[in-house]
């Protein structure tokens, strides 16, 4: 299994750096310049099985804020705390080692008007699940919501079904993945995990919990396996911080809402 990672930052310093003209679905292109990576600052741990696949540090003025990333083959998409889908794509050597990134286009996450979001406690976007319809969902903390952005992510937004729960102010619906049958799957950065359809959310209560000190959900994934991946970060001012992916849960075949916890990925 390969692992690739790819981190956010605002500065700018050089190595690639490319520029498109206006989409056709009306994204604009922004500059962005890739540089190479190593797995983490004095190496990392890594479960038996899993291999590095090459890690990218994004620059640009549009891409700070990154609070989710997906992939859809070689397109990745990112939405961050400040109301905005980025996509890019990803550059690969023969070896299939992550090398590279350009292509970057971005849009303002709007209203139901088509008005770009504000204040930022409107646009504060955090999950983002790649429907298998081709729709795309963004979940927002502190007004906190589920929305579709259509097909591509180029319409207005229409609400969608999330979790009846009162979430604490910043401590929102973190994570979003898609889920068998067209449903998503929903984590709360504090705990909590739903899976949701069109109709409702139903708590799942065998997903792994946080409350391992500082310890949140930020991001999910599906396993082609079956199930989920969880990847947590914790952050301790003014300088710690870090990210794991300890979870992993499945579903269990035929058992209709029987899930089971289980160890996926090492820390």
């Amino acid at each position: 299994m390969a692992v690739v990672c790819v981190l956010a930052a605002s500065a700018c310093a050089a190595v690639t750096t490319t520029v498109r003209q206006p989409s056709d679905d009306g994204a604009w292109p922004v500059r962005m310049e890739a540089r190479r990576v190593p797995l983490g600052v004095g190496g990392a741990t890594l479960a038996p099985g899993v291999r590095y696949a090459g890690g990218l540090a994004l620059y640009g003025a549009s891409l700070h804020g990154l609070s989710d990333l997906k992939l859809d083959g070689d397109s990745a998409w990112a939405v961050s705390d400040f109301g905005s889908l980025i996509r890019f794509t990803l550059r690969h050597d023969a070896s299939g080692r992550l090398v590279g990134a350009d292509g970057a286009t971005r849009r303002s996450l709007v209203d139901a008007e088509g008005l770009a979001l504000r204040p930022k406690a409107h646009a504060d976007s955090e999950g983002l699940a790649l429907l298998d319809d081709g729709r795309i969902l963004v979940s927002f903390e502190r007004d906190d919501r589920i929305w579709s952005y259509g097909v591509g992510g180029a319409f207005r937004p229409v609400a969608v079904t999330m979790p009846d729960v009162g979430f604490s102010d910043n401590q929102g619906m973190e994570a979003l993945a898609t889920a068998p049958g067209g449903g998503w799957l929903v984590l709360g950065e504090a705990g909590g995990a739903w899976a949701c359809d069109a109709a409702s959310c139903r708590a799942l209560p065998a997903a792994p919990t946080t409350g391992d000190g500082d310890w949140r959900f930020t991001s999910a994934d599906r396993d082609p396996a079956g199930g989920w991946f969880v990847l947590e970060r914790f952050y301790r001012p003014p300088l710690a911080f870090g990210a794991r992916a300890p979870h992993g849960f499945r579903r269990r075949i035929g058992s209709g809402v029987d899930y089971a916890a289980s160890s996926s990925l090492g820390r």
